[in-house]
């Protein structure tokens, strides 16, 4: 009778782990295609009271005061925003310092003996970011839409962004038990969503430009050489998507046709150019900070912390819901709410 119970104990801890990975119901679903093509939207109601507590805007300041000098004509060394006046800059820079820093105030950029100063790092991080900010309202309007987004988009409060990422270094024979594990089957992975799939999705795909489609458009051999190890970086990236976003596959393709881009939802074209968004600020504002960075902020490869999807969107389909803070600081607007920079429409590829 003991041996049974032991048995039946060890099943049931057995069946406990084989759930672990799974949510239990109910679930809310909303149905955003065709009916039959099992297109829908799955919402765990237990766990989004959370992602909606990350995606609440702050209240945002009073309005400077109308006229006044200039910035640029007030303050020393003043490279970006000089043509703020001087209660639109302060009111600006006080909310950056909400956005990002509230603990450490402005000595997180400044040397508060001298604000003019460069010395410390984060102040040139700032000034390239802002730089960063206005180019992306201008710019990638095809992405971000009228909501636009601040540097509290991504920081949340925070010095650095929850939600952010290194290259991963290659994999060494010493210490593991199966060897080179070919980038991909590590436990435990946020970026592939703790699937065996490559697990750094990142670098080809938000840094490099590598291929992504996988898909042939015509019948087997011709119309499709991709490997299935290159269909395994895809899906890892794609899952990142998902997750980030808190949608499903869904949400982006037609489960009838998911190559196919006339049957596709429209979200399929704002997320082709979300990824060339993502590598252009990978690119061009991000990597170069590296060199002023201490190591402590640098990764195991020695490079800098990238965004991904998830940087500014953190589990919703529209970061903070899709409301707008553009609005209040039309100053990080790089000019777009009076001219607006279209991004060409995406093609079929």
């Amino acid at each position: 009778m003991k041996s049974i119970r032991n048995i039946t104990l060890a099943g049931l801890a057995l069946a406990v782990l084989g759930l672990t990975g799974c949510e239990r119901l109910p679930m809310e679903t909303k149905q955003i295609g065709y009916r039959g093509t099992g297109m829908e939207q799955v919402i765990n109601p237990r766990t989004q009271a959370e992602v909606d507590k990350a995606n609440v805007l702050p209240v945002a300041l009073d309005p400077a005061p109308a006229g006044g000098p200039l910035a640029k004509n007030i303050y020393k060394n003043v490279q970006v925003l000089g043509d703020l006046t001087e209660g639109q800059f302060n009111r600006l820079m006080v909310a950056m310092t909400l956005w990002v820093a509230p603990e450490q105030g402005c000595a997180y950029c400044h040397n508060v003996q001298n604000f003019a100063d460069d010395s410390l790092y984060t102040k040139i991080v700032a000034r390239r970011m802002t730089q960063m900010t206005q180019s992306i309202n201008a710019k990638w309007q095809a992405h971000v839409g009228e909501t636009g987004v601040t540097c509290y988009t991504c920081h949340r409060g925070q010095n650095l962004p929850s939600k952010r990422w290194f290259t991963e270094p290659d994999a060494q024979m010493a210490g593991r038990l199966l060897g080179y594990d070919a980038g991909q089957n590590r436990a435990g992975v946020e970026a592939n969503a703790n699937a065996s799939l490559p697990y750094d999705p990142y670098t080809p795909y938000l840094l490099q430009d590598k291929e992504i489609r996988v898909n042939g458009s015509t019948a087997l051999p011709t119309g499709n050489r991709q490997s299935i190890k290159q269909t395994e970086w895809t899906y890892a990236l794609m899952m990142h998507m998902s997750q980030g976003l808190g949608v499903n596959c869904t949400y982006c393709h037609n489960t009838r046709a998911v190559a196919e881009w006339s049957q596709s939802p429209p979200q399929r074209v704002t997320a082709w150019h979300g990824i060339r968004m993502v590598r252009e600020i990978n690119n061009e504002y991000i990597v170069g900070l590296t060199p002023v960075h201490p190591p402590n902020r640098l990764g195991p490869t020695g490079d800098i912390s990238k965004v991904n999807c998830a940087t500014c969107h953190q589990g919703v389909n529209k970061p903070l819901g899709g409301k707008s803070m553009i609005k209040d600081h039309p100053e990080l607007s790089g000019g777009r709410l009076t001219s607006l920079v279209k991004t060409p429409v995406a093609s079929a590829q």
